[in-house]
């Protein structure tokens, strides 16, 4: 009788962290907090500047200096990210996003991965990890 009350207990367990990991996708909002973005090029990762989450307002990546202008961000069901304005270097001299994909899951920092498209057709990704 105790081992299935355990089990029974176990699965309510894993349920109520699983859902709870979704509700932000569902929500379409990151968690808020400052993101910091890195790539992993030639060996060794790159410092790519920090990205601020409030509601659902973006601002940056910023590698140093005040925070920039806030622009909106739309996230679906699946954690697909929209950025609705400029996202730095991601953006600029030829650059254009690709993908975001958001990563929620309850045993680590949320984090989101971009996928950016360069102008010789090359593609970079880069991970930004809540800090």
């Amino acid at each position: 009788m105790a081992s299935s009350i355990s089990r029974i207990l176990g699965i309510l367990f894993l349920i109520a962290t699983t859902t709870g990991a979704r509700a932000d996708f569902t929500e379409g909002k990151l968690p808020d907090g400052v993101y910091h973005c890195e790539v992993y090029l030639l060996g060794m990762f790159l410092n790519l500047g920090d990205i601020t989450i409030k509601g659902s307002v973006y601002s940056g990546p910023v590698t140093f200096g005040p925070p920039q202008q806030g622009y909106n961000y739309q996230m679906d069901a699946n954690g697909v990210i929209n950025w609705l304005g400029p996202l730095g270097g991601y953006t600029t001299g030829g650059n254009s996003l690709s993908l975001t994909q958001a990563t929620l899951d309850g045993t680590s920092a949320p984090s989101f991965d971009i996928i950016m498209k360069q102008p010789d057709g090359a593609f970079t990704a880069s991970t930004c990890t809540k800090r």
